[in-house]
């Protein structure tokens, strides 16, 4: 494997400066014919470096590129070999991998993959994990060429992976590999860095004589037709073979060598039961006492004062990696000694030394499946008890996470669509989005009538309350500012429950909560469409406080027992799931599908629905509902004096107050929505099927399109007169069995648009009220595990 180091990336500001490192060898090092191309330099190449030292910004990056044969069972060796060889990225090829997905591989590696169904070919790029978060744009073309962008310390840098046909492939085929490739080089715009790691299945041949421009002198073999062809390319982009510019052995520039090296034993990672040594230092720093303190200062401060001294303090738990889990000593001895055999042949290519590594590949790939099909037994028992049910979902949220291409992004647009690059700027841009968003009602008519308020005694929250509230509270969430989990009172057992017992009872009666559980943490989620780089594209969830979130279910509880929220409501309801508004839906659409007969089914969608809830609204609808004005007015203590920083990718913003919406995170606000909706939708809504909620998400039915349109529009008035807006540009409409000439869809005279097929609540439903587009894409999901 050739690596190439890149000791620096000059500033965007200077056009056509690019580097690209080309070149692939096989990782059992059969063959491999390789080309290493970068960027020319006028004036010599010592030149060049002392300019950008004095001009340029410097970035220290190790780039290499393999052909890995296939990616099957290799993902931990590969993994290995990065972190020994310090590679930060690394271009693979010939993968054979199916699909357009990003998995991690190990010790922390993510690989960002291109492959077709026929299992050939392949390409795909290899991240460190400090450089996955700086992904901007995943460019998937062909099983042959994908490319990444990334923005490192404000340098844009693009990474193209690229294999080439072999010398016996068609002449059409060769032709679409380049033609594709310059297409990629021609989208990038100028300015920006581009590294190419490829293998060009061709020799550019020794001495560099007529192309000194474009090459070096210490290439291998004698030039051939797709040597010739990756010059051309190189002199057409203005590119130099980056290879040819260092001297090496020739076994180094052709095949790839494995040191002798020990490979470090893997550490696991040991879980210690520290439930009684909290105890027992909690109580040392209270004296001895078993009770905790009754203010809420002097407890929260203690309790983080002794987590730090016996937990520490951690940025967040380590992502299991999806192919180290499998790994036993075993198949790492296996593969040293594979290694081993392989530099044996190197030295000495006698056929007994070749039969050596042969069999010790086969005695690898042996081992793997071993181990994997262990381990395998192993999860499969696990999962199927009780307590392995939440490993089975953590496994499944995992999985979804490393499947996405960008996870975060350090760079965002503006409100004219620039890009931003510098930190500050970028902080200043989520600050600038989020306050607005979370500070600004939609035009809305003012109520004059007045709703008489439930005067009446409340009882005191009991033990019992407490107890259940922490029983519904998930373990392993991320916390908020005041950093005190819910775990903390769970392992604290009764001694928690009575001091949050007489805590909520303070916090009742006073109807004033601890000024810190005001602040919170928001955090932007990409809704995985539009663009990355808008800001209007996410979705903020706040990380509020944990001993909060317990108080809001000990209220919610209560609420609910007074609150009766329209059956059409699905979500967040007892005994009611997204599976039954689904098969509702379904079930409507068959019917009418069998009967020969119309249905229309609007899909409405609220503008920004959660942050756009006007708060007099949510205290009219909770007084309208018979909610107890005590209640009421807990509730609008814990809207009171919000403050919220938003945590992005290149840091935290400064503090803003949020005067407008619900918290999106907090455990009350999903009760509190149902309540709005309920309220406000009370005049317009129909039966279940024909009208179905699941929080904002609305399906309107009706068999006609005038009788659909004159719904649509009674729903409209009656959220928008009240501060919600309908989106005209998110909400879509279907139609079952539509006749010739039967009209769109129109919403205040503008067209709805009309699709075929909609996924609603995470399911595909289609307009000829089939299920074949959900079943195939739930089978594809399986068979891509």
């Amino acid at each position: 494997m050739r690596i190439v180091s890149t000791n620096f990336i000059p500033d965007r500001s200077r056009p056509g400066l690019r580097t690209t490192a080309i070149g692939a060898v096989d990782l059992q090092g059969v063959g491999g014919n390789w080309a290493t191309v970068g960027r020319r330099s006028r004036g010599g190449r010592r030149v060049r470096r002392q300019r950008e030292k004095r001009k340029g910004k410097s970035v220290g990056l190790r780039i290499g590129t393999l052909n890995v044969g296939t990616m099957t069972g290799k993902g931990r060796e590969l993994a290995d070999m990065m972190e020994r060889r310090k590679v930060d990225i690394l271009c693979v090829q010939e993968t054979r991998w199916k699909g357009s997905k990003a998995r991690s591989i190990g010790a922390g590696f993510k690989l960002f993959y291109y492959g077709v169904d026929s299992k050939r070919n392949g390409v795909g790029v290899v991240l460190k994990e400090e450089f996955v978060r700086n992904v901007l744009e995943v460019k998937r073309v062909s099983d042959r060429v994908m490319s990444l962008k990334l923005e490192i310390e404000g340098v844009m840098l693009n990474v193209v992976s690229g294999y080439a046909p072999q010398v016996g492939c068609e002449v059409e085929e060769k032709e679409r590999f380049w033609s594709e490739l310059d297409e990629v080089m021609e989208s990038i715009p100028t300015g920006e860095r581009v590294v190419i790691g490829a293998d060009f299945n061709g020799h550019v041949g020794e001495g560099n004589t007529g192309d000194e421009e474009v090459m070096g002198k210490f290439g291998v073999k004698e030039r051939n037709l797709e040597g010739q062809m990756v010059v051309d390319f190189a002199k057409r982009m203005d590119m130099g073979v980056v290879n040819t510019y260092f001297q090496k052995r020739e076994e180094h520039r052709v095949t790839y060598k494995s040191g002798e090296e020990e490979v470090r034993d893997r550490e696991e990672n040991q879980v210690e039961e520290c439930c009684e040594e909290f105890r027992q230092k909690l109580r040392q720093a209270l004296g001895g006492q078993v009770v905790l303190p009754d203010d809420w200062e002097t407890t929260a401060e203690v309790i983080r004062e002794t987590g730090r001294k016996v937990l520490g303090v951690s940025s967040g738990r380590r992502k299991e990696d999806k192919e180290t889990w499998w790994w036993n000593e075993e198949v790492q001895d296996s593969i040293q000694r594979k290694r081993l055999a392989k530099k044996k042949w190197d030295m000495d290519r006698t056929e007994e030394n070749r039969q050596e590594y042969k069999e010790l590949q086969r005695r690898v790939k042996r081992e793997v499946s071993k181990a994997k099909q262990k381990a395998y037994d192993e999860l499969y028992t696990r999962l199927d008890t009780r307590e392995g049910e939440k490993d089975l979902y953590r496994l499944a949220r995992q999985r979804d996470r490393d499947g996405k291409d960008v996870q975060q992004v350090r760079v965002i647009k503006d409100r004219d669509g620039r890009v931003l690059t510098s930190e500050e700027s970028v902080q200043r841009r989520w600050k600038e989005y989020f306050e607005e968003l979370m500070n600004e009602e939609n035009e809305r008519e003012k109520r004059v009538e007045g709703v008489n308020s439930v005067e009446q005694k409340v009882d005191k929250i009991r033990k019992d309350e407490v107890r259940k509230a922490l029983k519904r509270m998930k373990s392993g969430k991320a916390v908020g500012p005041h950093d005190i989990p819910v775990e903390v009172w769970k392992c604290l057992g009764e001694a928690a429950v009575e001091f949050l017992a007489s805590l909520f009872n303070r916090v009742l009666e006073s109807e004033k909560m601890p000024e810190e559980w005001r602040r919170s943490v928001l955090v932007p989620i990409f809704k995985n469409k539009g663009d990355v780089q808008s800001c209007s594209n996410y979705r903020g969830i706040k990380l509020m406080s944990h001993t909060m979130k317990v108080w809001e279910r000990v209220v919610e509880a209560r609420l609910r027992k007074v609150v009766e929220i329209c059956e059409q409501q699905y979500g967040f309801m007892p005994r009611k799931s997204t599976t039954d508004a689904i098969f509702a839906l379904r079930i409507l659409m068959e019917k009418y599908r069998d009967g020969q007969r119309e249905l229309y089914c609007v899909f409405a969608d609220l503008e920004k629905a959660y942050d756009r809830v006007p708060r007099e609204e949510l205290w009219y609808c909770m007084r309208k509902s018979g909610v107890a004005e005590k209640y009421v007015r807990v509730v609008q203590d814990m809207y009171e004096r919000s403050r919220t920083v938003v945590r992005c990718a290149v840091g935290q913003t400064e503090e803003f107050n949020v005067e407008v919406g619900l918290h999106q995170g907090s455990a009350l606000s999903p009760f509190l929505f149902a309540i709005v909706m309920d309220q406000l939708l009370e005049e317009v809504r129909q039966e279940s099927p024909w009208t179905m909620m699941f929080a904002d998400d609305i399906v309107i039915c009706s068999e006609s399109r005038e009788q659909v349109e004159e719904n649509l529009e009674r729903w409209r008035f009656a959220l928008e007169r009240r501060g919600m807006k309908v989106s005209r540009s998110k909400t879509e409409y279907m139609c079952v069995n539509e006749r010739e000439g039967s009209g769109t869809v129109r919403l205040q005279g503008e067209e709805v648009k009309k699709v075929q097929e909609f996924k609603y609540l995470g399911s595909t439903v289609q307009s000829n009220g089939e299920c074949g587009k959900e079943v195939k894409k739930r089978v594809q999901a399986g068979w891509n595990g």
